[in-house]
Order: C-alpha cells, then sequence, then structure tokens
C-alpha cells in the first residue's frame, strides 16, 4: 500500500537528526562519544546541516578547539540526513535536470521538506539565522562574513551534489549562496566544515584569547604578518633584531609595515580596500 502524505510525514518525523554536543558537565575518565541525541543547548551558538553524508560530521569538527568547545557546550552541531526525506520506496532525493543535460539535480521538494524540519524552533529572521547553500556560484565566503554568521543565534546549511539544487526551492526559502572560492568539490561538506570552523572560532571563549582573532589575517584588510618563535637562529635564518628588542611600539610598526608589504605585494584587491579605508593612494610609491 503507497504511503499517504499524512504517513510519509509520520515516518520522517521518527528520522532525527543528529545532535553533536556537550552530554553533561560531570568530570569523567571514560571517553565519551560526541555523537548522541542530546537536547538543545540554551545560549549555545548552533550550527544545523543538511547533508546526505551526515556521518561525515563532526569531522574535523570534533577535534581540537572547535571540538573541545562542542563538549564544553559553547556550540551545538545537528546534522539532517536528506536521504530520509527523499520520495518512494528508494527515498529518491534528485531527479535529470529539466531541459535535459548531465547529471542529477537534487528535488524541489524533497529539500524543501529537509529545510522546513531544521527551521524547527529557529526565527524566521534572516538576520538572527542565516540559512546557507554551499554553491560554487555563491558570494565568496570571508572573514567579515564569519564574523556576521558569529553574531547570529546559529545557522543551517544546505550541503548540495551532484549538479545542484532546484532554483526554486533556493528563492522559496530565501537561502543565501556563500562559496568557498573558485573551485569545484564532489560536494558541500567540506566547505560547510570550513565555514563553520571559522565561524565557531570567533564565538567568545572558544579561542580562550580572543585577542589573538583581531590581530590575523583579514581583519583590517590586511594580511597577517610574519610569525618567528625560537630557536632563534636557524639554518643561519635569524629572527628580525626589532622583534628581540622588547620594544613594543617598534614591534607594532614593524608588524604593521611587513602586513601593508604582504598585502600588497599577494592581495592587490585586499590592498585597495585597505587603503580605501584609510584615504591612501594604493598605488602610491611610499617605501613599506
Amino acid at each position: 500500500m503507497p504511503l499517504t502524505g499524512k504517513s510519509r510525514n509520520q515516518r520522517r518525523m521518527s528520522d532525527k537528526p543528529r545532535s553533536h554536543g556537550r552530554l553533561s558537565i560531570a568530570a569523567t575518565a571514560k571517553p565519551r562519544e560526541l555523537v548522541t541525541d542530546t537536547p538543545e543547548l540554551a545560549g549555545a551558538w548552533k550550527a544545523r546541516v543538511i547533508t546526505l553524508l551526515p556521518t561525515a560530521f563532526p569531522g574535523i569538527l570534533g577535534e581540537s578547539l572547535t571540538g573541545k568547545a562542542l563538549q564544553d557546550g559553547l556550540w551545538q552541531l545537528q546534522t539532517f540526513d536528506l536521504r530520509a526525506f527523499g520520495e518512494g520506496r528508494h527515498r529518491n532525493v534528485d531527479d535529470t535536470p529539466a531541459g535535459g543535460g548531465a547529471g542529477m539535480v537534487l528535488r524541489a521538494d524533497v529539500v524543501a521538506n529537509a529545510l522546513t524540519a531544521a527551521a524547527d524552533g529557529t526565527p524566521r529572521d534572516r538576520a538572527r539565522w542565516p540559512v546557507i547553500y554551499l554553491s560554487p556560484r555563491g558570494k565568496p565566503f570571508t572573514q567579515a562574513m564569519a564574523q556576521r554568521f558569529a553574531s547570529t543565534e546559529g545557522i543551517t546549511l544546505l550541503c548540495g551534489r551532484f549538479e545542484g539544487v532546484d532554483e526554486r526551492v533556493i528563492e522559496h526559502f530565501g537561502i543565501e549562496e556563500v562559496s568557498l572560492g573558485d573551485f569545484v568539490l564532489t560536494g558541500g561538506e567540506i566547505a560547510a566544515q570550513a565555514l563553520i570552523d571559522a565561524t565557531v572560532r570567533l564565538i567568545p571563549r572558544v579561542l580562550g584569547n580572543q585577542a589573538s582573532t583581531e590581530e590575523e589575517s583579514f581583519s583590517d584588510f590586511l594580511l597577517e604578518h610574519p610569525q618567528y618563535t625560537k630557536p632563534a637562529v636557524w639554518e643561519g635564518r635569524e629572527i628580525p633584531d626589532v622583534l628581540l628588542s622588547g620594544h613594543h611600539g617598534k614591534i607594532a610598526d614593524w608588524r604593521r609595515v611587513m602586513a601593508e608589504r604582504l598585502t600588497k605585494q599577494r592581495r592587490p584587491d585586499l590592498w585597495r580596500a585597505y587603503c580605501a579605508k584609510h584615504d591612501r593612494d594604493p598605488d602610491e610609491d611610499r617605501e613599506l
């Protein structure tokens, strides 16, 4: 007997999203799984990911500082298996492109059902909770974008596959398209993890030293200055004397000059933006 719309919805309701995060705050010597059904964590920044590969998460996000922050409840990750919303006995999620062509396209109705499930309990205001489709045709992902996302309550990420997503669902849900760069991946999962990593590290208390995020690359349209540490001499190469001088003013000046020099040489686009912000001529012959 075929599934009715109601029974199909009931079936989908049984496919619970996987929640990744803190189990409890009690100390224990026994390792615990990051992947578990957990309640919503009050005040935590949340990422909800719609994907055909839910087992790819948390992936690298479960390691190092982002993994510790996940366990500590500073942020929470939920994955929604797109296959669970598929149609028919085989739960199909895609079909051939209208008008012909190679590959397959994710169906609008299937993606819409997944987005509706992921939207449960989230604000409708996109400024408070953005919905993002990882797409090579999207706006380039930037540090400023990561800062914007970190200031929200959470984010929903749609990971594409095959030839992409039916345009109608993108328009209907007001989805923002974001790209990591001018290249194509086999799916959006790697891009989603990169976006989440860049965003989560900006959440207060994740890095421990929040000042470090204000001095790194792209914080003021500049690439970061060169970094050095021990030993003082390595393979005949010495640490610049100014960094060992203890004179904080001179050190700050040196770092600013080096950041400007690197940016002008390697990223003319950033250099122009920096000069526009500081009312400088990008073609000036000032000694850097």
